[in-house]
């Protein structure tokens, strides 16, 4: 109840603050003794994904937590798996103020936030005092001033930094919120980085003995035959995951909303009509060969289900939460 009071008074608050206090009261509450005893009692729903075995298939979408701040008291309102990021490797300010949101009418958001975090090595700092024992991947991407042509570089410093603290990485080429960084999606340009990126996870899993699975998340405007080609070399190069989908600069779901004109990445139930058919297809051209962990509009216990029904093997939420709060999380589980 307590948490449901604070989620009221934070939608009163502009978008950008009021996901700050959320962070902190979120922090303040979940501390690791209160987590340890709601753990106990949490149901458990494991399941296999992307190289990993998954307390439950209900899990925390990257851009809520970038820095890392709630690493343990997410596992408190019983996510089976946590991602944070995107974290890039210098620390970023992110585009100008204002630039997230709320679409109450649609339950939805835009945000043009642009990989604002505090660089990798202060999230390094932030896996290394985790208390708490779950399942955090870690969303990486490239700094907006580097050139495109060395995106790698940005890549495999972030992949390096963070490969002995994360369970996961997840490899972030679209969002739409930092110039040209879906140009990574392109046939060329993403074997490019996939050589440089597999060579290096494998050389580190020999030298520490852990293999860590590399997901990448996709984004939900690609035409089929983009999309075909990308599946195919997910396949080549033995990608262990795919999130689908990261938000749409397709706004007409939103064109009467007050903000609905605003620049930036559509996400929350808007989104799940797109990020459903994009998973559909990635299920009918590939099967089970690479597990798909859905993302975008997912905003109750029956979406989600429908999801997992289809074939995704989890599911992620983050937009939701900012209307409903930690009570869906429990509500998806209670009807697993």
């Amino acid at each position: 109840m307590l948490i449901q009071w604070i989620l009221k008074g934070l939608l009163l608050l502009p978008p950008e603050q009021a996901h700050y206090w959320a962070l902190y009261f979120l922090k303040m509450i979940y501390r690791p003794s209160l987590v340890r005893h709601l753990r106990r009692k949490f149901p458990s729903h494991p399941v296999n994904c992307g190289g990993l075995t998954l307390p439950n298939p209900v899990g925390l979408a990257a851009g809520m937590d970038k820095n890392g701040y709630c690493l343990d008291s997410w596992f408190g309102i019983s996510f089976g798996f946590v991602e944070v990021g995107t974290v890039t490797p210098k620390a970023q300010q992110g585009n100008p103020k204002p630039r997230l949101f709320r679409l109450a009418d649609s339950h939805a958001l835009i945000n043009r936030m642009g990989f604002n975090n505090k660089g990798v090595d202060a999230l390094v700092s932030r896996l290394k005092q985790r208390c708490i024992a779950g399942i955090v991947g870690v969303n990486i991407g490239k700094n907006r001033e580097t050139p495109l042509e060395h995106a790698a570089r940005d890549y495999l410093y972030c992949l390096q930094a963070v490969y002995p603290y994360a369970d996961y990485v997840t490899i972030n080429i679209s969002s739409p919120n930092t110039p040209g960084l879906r140009h990574l999606q392109s046939h060329q340009s993403l074997t490019s980085l996939l050589d440089v990126l597999i060579l290096r996870r494998n050389q580190l899993a020999a030298q520490l003995g852990k293999r860590l699975p590399l997901w990448v998340k996709i984004a939900p405007d690609l035409e089929v035959p983009e999309l075909l080609d990308m599946l195919s070399v997910f396949l080549d190069y033995g990608i262990d995951g795919i999130i689908a989908t990261n938000t749409t600069v397709d706004h007409q779901a939103v064109a009467q909303s007050r903000y609905g004109h605003e620049a930036g990445g559509l996400s929350g139930s808007p989104l799940f009509p797109k990020m459903k058919q994009i998973v559909q297809l990635c299920l009918k051209q590939i099967g089970h060969q690479i597990p798909i962990i859905a993302v975008g509009g997912i905003d109750s216990p029956q979406r989600a289900q429908e999801m997992l029904a289809i074939g995704a093997s989890a599911v992620q939420i983050y937009s939701s939460l900012v209307y409903q709060g930690p009570s869906l999380v429990h509500k998806i589980l209670n009807e697993l």
